[in-house]
């Protein structure tokens, strides 16, 4: 069996005439699998938590750790598909560029920097606003820190997309060997963290195993994944067989009181589940594109209203022509729904678990009403509510802060391959810092604030997206 793709993407740079098709703005189910991952991420942290607050101390667990239910974290867990999206984004973007690779730098260096610093702004100094009208602080310290950890995925990205114009021609080359490449360095570097027991070796993972999944996008954007069946009968296969027989846990999240994740740092059974969400994806997306296009056309009814008729070229006002004219409702745009939410990306994701502290604040700490044993008659009974509130504080927060998303240009002349290194060095170096130690009271923040507003003031000024 064998799955070809129903319509061309854009080539990659420099890739071979053979390889290249014809351009294209957007892929639509690249935005699909960009903003359902999303969504299936906020799901998650909105719904794994396990609160409960004596007083002095909020105590935090995860519903996922009951016994059994590690296996929804291969689907739930979706950052390869994350990152699997991302390498064709950065594919098609770069390939359809004419800017040269420094300023194609600088526009996703801006991008993806800029949305921070709102998030900077209300968060170095809400910690020490809140201690003085006597907020407790050890959820405050909690809430301030896990803000700063999520962002571990902007560092990582941030390397990826640094790799991308060397991975391209690396890509252009050699093909599917590169992704080999990255996946026995996966399997050397997990080796060497089981046998020896150092720890931080495994953290080289970050690198082979993330950059694996993001070079599967440039086949993607080609157009080269033709047998997404076995990609997904080999990822999740091969996952099975070292939860099975390795000393890999079953679980793709870290699960409190676990000697070993699958997440920090990510290991070979993470690739594999990767691999796995991949291939299934590329399956699924004529059927998930069909699936669109059907629900658009059901949700595109005509409706007559009355005293608002639609008035045809010629026809006289009050005739019988132009009071049974209806007024035709345009159809639920799917792509625009997507364009929509795949704007708000970076909001989302910056600013769900400021809510979720929001509603954690008001609940389990002011209230003192501990959230229920998962699974139980009150937990599901809760949780349509607990939902509703989470997303009534997060709405307006989309609304304020959506607008960070599309950064401003700045007039700063254009730099080099130097500059953007250095500029994606001070970034780097920021977004780190807020993920060690996110933003408790200290001066780690304000000197992550302070590079990443270097790292913007180095970059192009037509860097704009």
């Amino acid at each position: 069996m064998t799955v070809l793709l129903d319509r061309p993407v854009a080539p990659v740079a420099n890739a071979s005439p053979k390889a290249k098709a014809s351009p294209k703005a957007r892929d639509p189910f690249i935005d699909l699998l960009r903003v359902a991952g999303m969504a299936l991420i906020v799901f998650q942290h909105w719904t794994i938590p396990v609160l409960s607050y004596d007083g002095v101390r909020l105590t935090t667990g995860n519903a996922l750790a009951t016994p059994g239910v590690w296996v929804v974290t291969w689907l739930s867990q979706v950052m390869p598909l994350v990152f699997f999206a991302g390498g064709a984004a950065n594919a098609i973007s770069f390939g359809r560029s004419a800017q040269g690779a420094p300023r194609w730098l600088a526009a996703r260096l801006r991008r993806l920097a800029w949305p921070l610093l709102p998030l900077a702004a209300v968060w170095i100094p809400l910690p020490h606003v809140l201690l003085t009208f006597g907020v407790p602080e050890q959820p405050l310290e909690v809430g301030a820190r896990l803000t700063g950890q999520l962002l571990w995925f902007l560092a990582v990205y941030l390397i990826a997309i640094l790799a991308t114009p060397y991975a391209l021609r690396l890509h252009e080359r050699h093909g599917f060997l590169v992704p080999a490449a990255l996946a026995t360095g996966a399997v050397v570097t997990d080796v060497a963290r089981f046998s020896t027991g150092f720890e931080a070796v495994g953290f080289l993972n970050v690198v082979f195993v993330w950059l694996a999944v993001h070079q599967l996008g440039f086949f993607y954007a080609e157009g080269r994944l033709r047998r997404p069946w076995a990609l997904a009968a080999g990822g999740f296969g091969a996952a099975a067989l070292l939860v099975a027989f390795g000393p890999y846990p079953g679980s793709m999240i870290g699960l409190p009181g676990a000697e070993i994740s699958n997440m920090a740092p990510p290991t070979l059974a993470m690739l594999a589940v990767g691999a796995g969400q991949v291939g299934l994806a590329v399956l699924l997306r004529p059927w998930l594109m069909r699936l669109l296009r059907l629900r658009t056309e059901q949700r595109s009814p005509v409706r007559a209203r009355p005293f608002d008729t639609e008035r045809e070229p010629g026809a006289e006002s009050g005739s019988l022509r132009d009071q049974r004219s209806p007024v035709r409702v345009r159809p639920l745009d799917a792509g625009r729904l997507l364009e929509w939410a795949g704007s708000r990306i970076m909001t989302v994701y910056l600013w769900h678990m400021p809510a979720l502290f929001v509603v954690t604040g008001l609940v389990v700490v002011l209230l003192r009403i501990d959230t229920p044993a998962p699974g139980s008659a009150f937990w599901w009974a809760g949780w349509p509510l607990w939902f509703g509130l989470l997303c009534l504080v997060m709405w307006p927060l989309i609304k304020v802060f959506a607008r960070f998303e599309t950064p401003p240009a700045l007039p700063y002349g254009a730099a080099g391959w130097g500059g953007m290194l250095a500029a994606a060095t001070l970034v780097g170096g920021g977004v780190l810092t807020l993920t060690v130690g996110g933003f408790a009271p200290g001066g780690g923040p304000f000197l992550a604030v302070l590079a990443l507003m270097g790292g913007l003031l180095m970059t192009a000024p037509r860097a704009r997206a």
